[in-house]
Formats: C-alpha cells, structure tokens, sequence
C-alpha cells in the first residue's frame, strides 16, 4: 500500500462492533424501557449472557476500558453482591411473561479482570446463573484471563465451574514497551499459565496481541508472532493501541513522542499479519487470525461470522445480555448500557431497579445498515440489494453511501459490481473506512473513535 494513501485513510472510525455505535446511546433508554424489552422477548430466543468486572490491581496506561484499582477485596465483594442480584432482576423481568427458564449458549467475562475474583465467586455465579437460566451442555465458557494475578489453584476453579475458554491479554513482550504502559508481563509467565489452562481442560485459547504501542517497532513484531505462535493459541487478536487521552485521563502517562508514527503502525501490522498467515493461521476480519481448526476459521469461511462488543465471535444468539457496571447489551429492539460509576449501578440494584443508563431503539433502517456493515466487516463483501430486501428497505437509500465510495474504489480498496460491494484484500485493513460509508450517524461522533490505520 503506498504511503500517500496509508496518510491518506488515517482517520477516526467506530471498530464497529455495533451499529449505531455507543456514541449515540441516549437516556430515553432506561430500566423500565429494557424491562419492557426483556418482557417481549420470545422465550425460544437463545441468550448470549456478558459479566463486566470492573476492577484491576493496577492500571495499564495503554486501557481503553472501564476499570478501578482496589488493593483491598471488599469492593470486589460488595460488587459481586450486587451482580448476583442483577441476575435475579434481569431473569425476572424475562420471566414476567412466562415462566420459563429462557437458553444460554455463550457466556463471556470481561473486565477490568476477571481474575480480580476469587475461586468461591466463580462458583456462586455459576451456581446462580445455572438456577436461573438452562446454561446448555455445550455452552461456551469464555473468561479474560490476567497471567500476573493467575494461579494454578485459580485456574483449577475455573475448570471446575465450567470455564472452557480463555483469553489473554499479551499487548508486548519486549520490556520496555511493557514498562512503558506499566504492564510488567514476562514470556515465562504467559507460557506458564497457558501450561496450566491446558492441564486443567481449558484447551480453547485466545491470545490479544497489539502494535503501535510506544517503542514497538517492525522488528518485535516479528519477534512476537513467532513466540505466540509457539504457545499454540485457537484465536489471535491484532489490536492498534488507540491514543485518546482526552477520554482516558491515564494514557497521558504515555508519552506520545514514544508512539509510533501512521507509516510505522502501518509497517507494524502488515508485517504482522503477515508472518502469522506464514505460521498457518487464517485471516478473519481485519485483525483477527485462527488456527485452520478452529471453528471461527470455519464461520469465516462460511459467511457465517459475527461481530458484537468482543470483536469477531462465532456467537450467533440475536440477544446479549449483559450485567455489570458500564456493560453493553443488545435486543432485537435495540441496545442498553448500565449505568457508571459503581456508586450509580449499586444503587440502581439495591433499590430494586434495573441500572439501565442509557441505549438506543433501533429502527429497520439502522438494521438495514448494521447488517451490511457486519457483512462488510465479517465477509469483505456485501449483496446490498439483499440486504435491503431482507428488512424491507429501498436499496435506493444506500445511494449516497455507495457515491461515498468512489474515492475508496479509486484508490483500490474496495469494488463495486452491480448490487455486490467487495472489500479488496489490499484494502482489508481499511475494512471500516468501507463499512463508515454507510453510517447514518457519524458526523456526530468522529472525534470518539481510534484511527482506522
């Protein structure tokens, strides 16, 4: 790809793991409103169930999430109260309209970290999620993993509660990238604790890798893949480490004269995207890979993958629900955040209310538009005139967005024949440039979202 056009498309668009994303969630949505929405559902409708534990025991200044250190537990004690009774709330208001106990199949924590818990909650949410919803036989089991707060006893409680699935957070291995986002995570002790996730039948591992950290260069990244790739991970994540100081007050501590420039995290990606398909992994999306065996490989395949708020999932459940102070969830009819800060969602709870903050309702033409963007982002390729006849809409409303894409077609990222909109494989890392086109809502938001190179 030529510099001029990497300078160029080094804009700021959503990650799009919604649509409309959370810069236009407003608080005409609130707890009555998602009790309603709860109340509708079908009770045959599958559930995708997300825990947010919003607490770590020092802070990363590289984190974009919503996290408080604690160095003592009784704040992590006070908050699992709290959320235990929000599965109470939440499955209460499901059952309003009937008395059935309604499927979970996908069920993912997130943090924060999750390891901020110890082995005894593990054991009572999944004790209370098991009373209150038919977790299936098969259900995946997903947990954000910390290897500096892991041990084997830990992970030992995990396994016996059910877990299968877990995910790692890496972001460098070299030293002085991890002293400079002050997240001190020896090669050793990733190595050992995916050793123990293994002996206790965790076997299904994600790894999350990033590039564009301070003082990364092309050469680590190299480095990196190669030793990732002997720990053997299922799922690879790329992430570019998104600068916004302006919205994460922490990430001032990075120095940005220590921060890669726009050619340089250009040449850090593509080398490493390109050195894990030599090692046998399959692109998915724009910045994830798997391993040839892996179902999401497969999903990927067979135009079958999904996009929601933990990037790219083979998760196909039409709702998520989710608990936790600040965690996102969608319905059919829309999307719902629970309030922040902690103080607020507590209140929420004890008081007997759901702590909804704020969300959207959507309407058919954001799905019209969601469902070509997940295409886009997923597949690379979208048949728009299908897509608006699946929700009923014109295709002649995409007019404008396909003139927004001229400049793009030009350029060689992206094609246009007849209805059928492809993304070319030199543009997939612009993949949300091509996807931003069809955005009803972004000239609201810009200045909220990373760069797209």
């Amino acid at each position: 790809m030529k510099s001029d056009l990497i300078q160029k498309y080094d804009l700021r668009v959503p990650r799009y793991t919604s649509y409309p994303t959370s810069p236009q969630f407003n608080e005409q949505v609130d707890g009555a409103v998602y009790k309603r929405w709860l109340g509708e559902l079908d009770p045959k409708t599958e559930l995708s169930l997300y825990f947010h534990i919003p607490f770590c025991d020092e802070m990363c200044s590289f984190c974009g999430c919503y996290t408080k250190i604690v160095k003592r537990y009784e704040p992590v004690s006070e908050y699992m109260t709290a959320l235990l009774t929000e599965i109470d709330l939440v499955a209460d208001a499901l059952a309003q309209n009937n008395n059935k106990r309604m499927t979970a199949k996908h069920l993912h924590w997130g943090g924060g970290s999750p390891t901020m818990l110890k082995g005894d909650d593990w054991m009572s949410i999944m004790e209370k999620l098991r009373s209150r919803f038919d977790v299936t036989s098969d259900a995946e089991i997903a947990v954000e993993l910390d290897p500096r707060t892991a041990s084997e006893e830990y992970i030992a409680q995990l396994e016996k509660a059910g877990v299968n699935r877990a995910s790692i957070g890496v972001q460098s291995y070299r030293a002085i990238v991890q002293e400079a986002i002050n997240r001190i995570q020896p090669y050793e002790m990733t190595k050992q604790v995916i050793e123990w996730l293994r002996a206790h039948s965790i076997s299904h591992i994600n790894m999350d890798l990033m590039y564009g950290l301070p003082h990364q260069t092309v050469d680590e990244m190299e480095d990196m893949i190669d030793k990732t790739v002997e720990l053997q991970p299922n799922r690879i994540a790329l992430f570019g480490y998104a600068h916004v100081p302006w919205m994460k007050s922490h990430q001032k501590l990075i120095h940005e004269e220590d921060l890669p420039g726009t050619q340089e995290r250009w040449d850090q990606f593509t080398t490493a995207s390109e050195r894990l398909v030599e090692r046998g992994y399959v692109k998915v999306g724009f910045d994830h890979f798997a391993h040839p065996d892996d179902n999401m490989a497969a999903a990927s395949q067979d135009n079958v993958l999904h996009r929601n708020f933990q990037g790219y999932t083979t998760d196909t459940a039409p709702a998520m629900l989710a608990f936790g102070a600040s965690a996102i969830g969608y319905l059919p009819q829309g999307y719902v955040q629970n309030q922040l800060p902690l103080k607020a969602y507590r209140q929420a709870i004890f008081s007997g209310v759901l702590p909804t903050a704020k969300g959207i309702a959507i309407n058919d033409d954001d799905r019209t538009r969601r469902e070509v963007i997940e295409r886009i982002m997923c597949d690379l390729e979208v048949d728009l005139a299908a897509v608006a006849k699946e929700f009923g809409t014109d295709k002649a409303v995409l007019a404008n967005d396909i003139e927004k894409l001229k400049p793009l077609i030009a350029d060689g990222i992206c094609a246009i024949d007849g209805d059928k909109l492809t993304v070319l494989e030199d543009g997939r890392p612009f993949i949300r440039l091509v996807a931003s086109a069809f955005d009803a809502y972004l000239k609201n938001s810009e200045g909220r979202h990373s760069k797209a190179v």
